[in-house]
């Protein structure tokens, strides 16, 4: 009876384990900006992305706050401590908060949720830095979004960050905009955003038009500057 039970649980966690990798996803991270990004993933940490580099990374089955995105005008030591002008992480290359120092352009995804299906969005609710592609590449998911809209160049002047666009919940810190008591609505600065990026969430609760889904298993590709 010890050997069955001892066989039975290692065929089960081989099961568990065989399982969970072929539903892990893959993401190639790649900067087609005509400067330098210092690109963040979580789970996943930092890298230095010059012009035509990429980065893999391989998020585990079941990650449900994964984000992604690049900090611009960055300076590190050789310990990796330093600062930025979009997308700082408490000054760390290894970024290891799930959020940025406004404004950044964010990637956003869930995967393997019920019915066995990813989510995932590029979202403006943090601001605008650089534009950006995020595609699925796999698994007959075609369904790609992009965000590449001259927000940087005709940003309201009270929006105007170094760097970047803020979203108006950083400059105003009011419900109106940063939706705390989960009853807001669409204002004319989310419609700013939100004419130049249509797949992109321009305030928190545009979730109609700017979730999407691929199954679970799908490898994506994330682009800054597309």
């Amino acid at each position: 009876m010890g050997s069955f039970k001892s066989n039975s649980i290692s065929i089960f966690c081989l099961a568990s384990l065989f399982l969970r990798y072929t539903s892990a996803a893959t993401f190639e991270i790649s900067n087609n900006c005509p400067f330098t990004v210092w690109a963040v993933a979580i789970p996943g940490g930092g890298m230095q992305l010059d012009n035509g580099q990429a980065w893999a990374i391989f998020p585990g089955a079941g990650t449900i706050q994964g984000r992604i995105w690049a900090r611009t005008g960055c300076i590190f030591d050789s310990s990796g401590k330093g600062e930025c002008q979009t997308g700082d992480c408490n000054g760390l290359l290894q970024c290891q908060d799930y959020g940025g120092a406004p404004p950044n352009t964010l990637a956003e995804y869930a995967l393997n949720q019920p019915n066995n299906l990813d989510y995932f969005d590029i979202s403006l609710v943090d601001g605008f830095n650089v534009p950006m592609e995020f595609s699925p590449i796999s698994n007959g998911c075609t369904r790609g979004i992009r965000c590449t809209g001259d927000i940087n160049g005709q940003c309201p002047n009270e929006l105007k960050a170094p760097g970047g666009c803020n979203n108006p919940c950083t400059v105003f810190k009011t419900d109106v905009y940063c939706c705390d008591s989960g009853n807001c609505g669409p204002t004319d600065y989310s419609k700013f955003f939100k004419d130049r990026c249509p797949d992109a969430y321009s305030y928190p609760k545009d979730d109609a038009t700017s979730t999407f889904t691929c199954p679970g298993g799908t490898n994506y590709r994330v682009v800054f500057c597309p």
